[in-house]
This record gives structure tokens, sequence and C-alpha cells, in this order.
């Protein structure tokens, strides 16, 4: 079983900056991707951002040049670095490992509120 640990959220003002932390129980090099995702009331959870074991990144078109994934190998740690802060980035992220192909797999952390408002 796999455990991650998001940590991070808050209340930020709009162009503010928050720094979400996700801790995986075990080395983050065995997943083929983590990432984060966001949710709101009513909606789909939604990709925000993906780094893979390759380090390859992705990200949605509503973050990009604000937003940025980063790890950490000898902590176990994906970040997500969120600059700028919008209200429509407002949610609760999720962290997000998985593996592809033969061995697919996918967990999730237990979610963390963002709340951006003045």
């Amino acid at each position: 079983q796999v455990a991650l640990v998001e940590s991070g959220g808050g209340l930020v003002q709009p162009g503010g900056s928050l720094r979400l932390s996700c801790l995986a129980s075990r080395n983050i090099f065995s997943f083929n991707a983590m990432g984060w995702y966001r949710q709101v009331p009513g909606k789909q959870r939604e990709l925000v951002a993906q780094l893979t074991s390759g380090g390859s990144t992705n990200y949605a078109d509503s973050v990009k040049g604000r937003f940025t994934i980063s790890r950490d190998h000898a902590r176990n740690t994906v970040y997500l670095q969120m600059n700028s802060l919008k209200p429509e980035d407002m949610g609760v992220y999720y962290c997000n490992a998985r593996n592809f192909g033969s061995s697919r797999s996918e967990y999730w952390g237990q979610g963390t509120q963002v709340t951006v408002s003045s």
C-alpha cells in the first residue's frame, strides 16, 4: 500500500504564493508519474501538473508560467509551487502517483484545500 500525504494548502490573497508538498511512503522513482490534480465542487477532478520519472512535465494551460512541479528524491517528496494565484485556482488539490502499462496502478492523497480570496 502506498501513502501520499499532502501539506501546504491554506488561505492566500490573489497574487500570492503557496507551495504544496506531497510526501510518498516509498521511492518516488518507483512511479511512472506523479502529479497534482484540483477539484472544485460540482466538477471533475482535473490535472494541474504532472512530472514523469524521466523528468517530463505537463501543465494545465491555466497554470502554465505560474505553477511549477518539482521533486526531491531524497525526501520522497513532490512539490507544487504556485505563484500569482487567482481565485479560479481555488479547490482541493490532490497528489497522484501512477504506473502505466502492465503494472498499472494509481494512488491518491487525501487532498489539501487551497483558498484564494481577499
